[in-house]
């Protein structure tokens, strides 16, 4: 069979944000720089952004953020990044599933910064002869700091190739039924193990979304009206009132105006209030991450019982879950419709999902 004949294959491309190789200084400055360095992150003109980049901001946040990385790295011979780890067994439970629903679809993760990039992953589909690739990025709403500049990254590799795939996008899944569903599914799950609020009570629940400078929605960014319908959705599927469960914008940083309410001041306020119990689950982060597992589950769970807060319930993300994992699958089919997604023989759907099983199981 000659280069041209061989069977042309369906993958899909999963791309998170990034992490540092190792909560090191020395690995987390270079993973700062990429991720700092991208004009759709910062908007700031180069040269002057440059200066502040190189000459402040990684002498002192590279050592800092060092040490926020390993208060949350996960331990062990398969240990590391939970960004990584998480995002990995999802991109291999994406494929078992789908394989044993017998779509032959190859399934890679990349990181937009940090490894394993999203050049590599692509050079990995090509070898296995992907000509037909959804890309599926692990950002439900979308907004250009992060679903566009993983889209410019992949242009921008896609230039350098002679022989270039079919290729479709998702850039954005922040209303999509299974989406919420599975957003619902697992609020009820955690609260299904710990008791939930009594809202009788006073209690209240909080969607905490990353932030963004708020100059983005002027520029027109719909990054913010995007997470005010998840929120919405979600609030609305778990039967909660807009006084129950309302949305917040964490990790602000520097000083320009960021998307409001910003989640620490709330939480603190609410905590001088001496709210009684408060739930928070972060839904536009699908993995947990250093935002989701230091920020929220540490820091600002600190906050609040200094303030005076009592019972605080982080809520983790959906990670692996067996709803998100359907959920997952539910969007990609939809968006890969018309594609051929056959195998070759039922033989070589055995072969691929034994290989999955045991890629899933080591992980």
């Amino acid at each position: 069979m000659g280069p041209h004949q061989k069977p042309l294959r369906t993958g899909i491309l999963l791309v998170n944000l990034g992490t540092p190789d190792a909560p090191t200084a020395s690995a987390v400055r270079p993973y700062l720089r990429q991720f700092l360095s991208d004009t759709r992150v910062v908007e700031i003109p180069k040269l002057i952004w440059w200066f502040i980049l190189n000459l402040i901001i990684l002498p002192l946040r590279s050592s800092a953020s060092a040490k926020k990385y390993a208060s949350i790295w996960m331990n062990g011979p398969d240990g590391g990044s939970p960004l990584l780890i998480h995002t990995r067994r999802v991109a291999l439970a994406l494929e078992q599933q789908l394989l044993s629903h017998e779509k032959d679809i190859r399934v890679e993760m990349a990181m937009r910064y940090g490894n394993p990039s999203i050049e590599s992953a692509m050079k990995k589909l090509q070898s296995d002869g992907v000509e037909r690739l959804l890309v599926l990025p692990m950002y439900p709403q979308y907004s250009a700091t992060t679903s566009a500049s993983s889209f410019d990254e992949i242009f921008r590799i896609l230039k350098t190739w002679r022989n270039q795939p079919e290729i479709r996008i998702v850039k954005h899944y922040h209303d999509h039924p299974a989406y919420i569903r599975a957003l619902k599914l697992q609020v009820e799950r955690y609260w299904d193990a710990h008791g939930r609020p009594d809202f009788s009570q006073g209690h209240k629940v909080l969607f905490s979304f990353h932030g963004v400078p708020k100059r983005t929605l002027d520029k027109g960014d719909p990054y913010h009206c995007e997470c005010h319908k998840t929120g919405r959705l979600l609030r609305e599927a778990l039967g909660l009132s807009a006084e129950q469960a309302m949305v917040t914008f964490q990790s602000r940083f520097g000083k320009a105006e960021w998307l409001k309410p910003y989640t620490a001041p709330t939480v603190d306020k609410l905590g001088h209030e001496r709210l009684q119990r408060m739930d928070i689950f972060c839904p536009g982060f699908p993995s947990d991450c250093l935002e989701t597992l230091e920020e929220i589950a540490m820091e600002v769970r600190e906050e609040f019982l200094t303030a005076g807060g009592g019972e605080y319930h982080y809520i983790p993300c959906m990670n692996d879950s067996p709803d998100w994992i359907s959920s997952l699958e539910e969007i990609a089919l939809q968006h890969m419709g018309g594609w051929p997604m056959q195998p070759e023989s039922s033989q070589e759907v055995a072969m691929r999902l034994q290989r999955a099983q045991a890629l899933g199981a080591k992980n």
